[in-house]
């Protein structure tokens, strides 16, 4: 088919994830879920560059306990699930950009609404770090994971405790055999316990316009469920859920992806003081989360490469979403930002964006055509971006190098039933 004619059939999401068909959205929200994973995939090779492995092994725990209280929070209140036991934060789990379906595929079971186990049938995660050798995988599966999971929990019920039953790393001889479950843990509700504080790096990031965003409401007459009401099930199917429904978890699962990116960048200024070398740090991983999440979208939409294919591209690109938190125009291949609650976030993906600064946006265009450029015009807040025919790099940038390492970039979902699963 012709450029012209694939360009004609082509209309840029203007609004964002609301201008999605059911269909798209469908296959959109595993894709942002995964994402989650070239966050850290994009920028701890660079902390560790810069820090070292034992910090970056810190900064890995204050990103996540950062963000994931508070968007674990968001999600329960927008899908009308808020609880304080066992199956909400299991209900809350799936709907994680830290546990992206499949790809870390949680199995759970559950003995009573208070108690209860999952087990990592598979750990994407896993497999990035473990040809690293041991060390790592304990940093990442007992050093990080640790009070991670227990900031995750306690945004439900203080009370509520996750302790390893086994977990990596695993011996050579399991590596060789690919020993399953990857990990399996226990989550209950200890009435007994103390309640766990709230981590302070949540408090900091409460103050963010991401943390406290208002969405649009769910329409609730809307073709399909509105809320995840009843039994948890063992495997969330999007299809099942409306149209209205969706455009809204579609915009939380980002504004996840925000927190996670703005937790990392605190823990990174908390340590690096020189201001060019902390910006070179978020670039990158900017950069590289960007190269990532737009070849995942160009796949699953099936963009063609053509300019008209670019901006559509970024007008669905998470770096440049939701639409409440990034005020951005689309009009053929030019996009103009207007001024938006994200850049009034410290070191978020769109201040790190604008005239004199296209590597980001660079990154996006080129995963879908190598030869495309970004120009950039106006000011730091209000600025105008023109896709436009350019020469393809000779080199790919480090930046974009160390997040297509991650075997999040090649994983392929498939189709699973919804079940319900029930105390035993």
């Amino acid at each position: 088919m012709l450029e012209h004619d694939l360009e004609s059939e082509l209309t840029p999401a203007i609004g964002g994830y609301a201008d999605l068909t059911r269909t798209q959205l469908v296959t959109l929200l595993p894709e942002l879920l995964l994402c989650g994973q070239f966050v850290d995939r994009a920028g701890m090779p660079w902390a560790i560059i810069h820090l070292g492995q034992d910090e970056m092994a810190q900064v890995a725990c204050e990103e996540w306990m950062g963000a994931s209280p508070i968007y674990t929070q968001r999600m329960q209140r927008a899908l009308d699930f808020v609880g304080d036991d066992v199956i909400t934060i299991f209900k809350g789990l799936q709907l994680d950009c830290g546990a992206p379906p499949q790809y870390m595929d949680f199995r759970y079971s559950l003995e009573s609404p208070t108690r209860g186990h999952f087990e990592l049938a598979h750990c994407g995660a896993l497999m990035d770090v473990e040809p690293m050798g041991q060390d790592m995988a304990k940093l990442m599966c007992h050093d990080m994971e640790d009070p991670t999971f227990d900031a995750t929990a306690i945004a439900t019920n203080p009370k509520a405790r996750m302790r390893p039953i086994h977990r990596p790393p695993r011996r050579p001889e399991d590596i060789a055999a690919d020993t399953r479950p990857h990990c399996r843990w226990v989550v209950f509700i200890d009435e007994t316990a103390d309640p766990l504080p709230v981590p302070s790096e949540t408090v900091e990031m409460q103050s963010t316009r991401a943390a406290g965003l208002e969405l649009s409401p769910i329409d609730p007459s809307d073709d399909g469920r509105s809320a995840y009401d009843g039994p948890l099930v063992d495997d969330i199917d999007f299809a099942e859920y409306s149209r209205s429904a969706l455009v809204r978890m579609a915009d939380e699962v980002t504004l996840q992806l925000h927190l996670l990116d703005q937790a990392f960048a605190r823990a990174i200024r908390r340590r690096v003081t020189d201001d060019a070398t902390a910006i070179e740090i978020l670039t990158n991983q900017a950069m590289g989360f960007a190269a990532s999440a737009a070849a995942r979208f160009v796949k699953a939409l099936e963009i063609p490469p053509t300019l008209a294919g670019a901006a559509y591209l970024l007008s669905v690109h998470p770096v440049l979403n939701p639409r409440a938190y990034v005020a951005l125009d689309v009009d053929g291949s030019s996009m103009h930002m207007n001024p938006s609650p994200a850049q009034e976030d410290p070191d978020s993906w769109p201040t790190l964006t604008g005239p004199g600064r296209p590597e980001v946006l660079q990154a996006i265009v080129r995963a879908l055509e190598p030869s495309f450029d970004v120009e950039v015009t106006g000011t730091d807040s209000d600025w105008t971006a023109r896709v436009v025919h350019g020469v393809a790099p000779r080199k790919e940038p480090s930046a974009i190098k160390f997040a297509g390492a991650s075997a999040a970039n090649s994983w392929e979902f498939s189709h699973r039933t919804s079940l319900p699963i029930t105390p035993v």
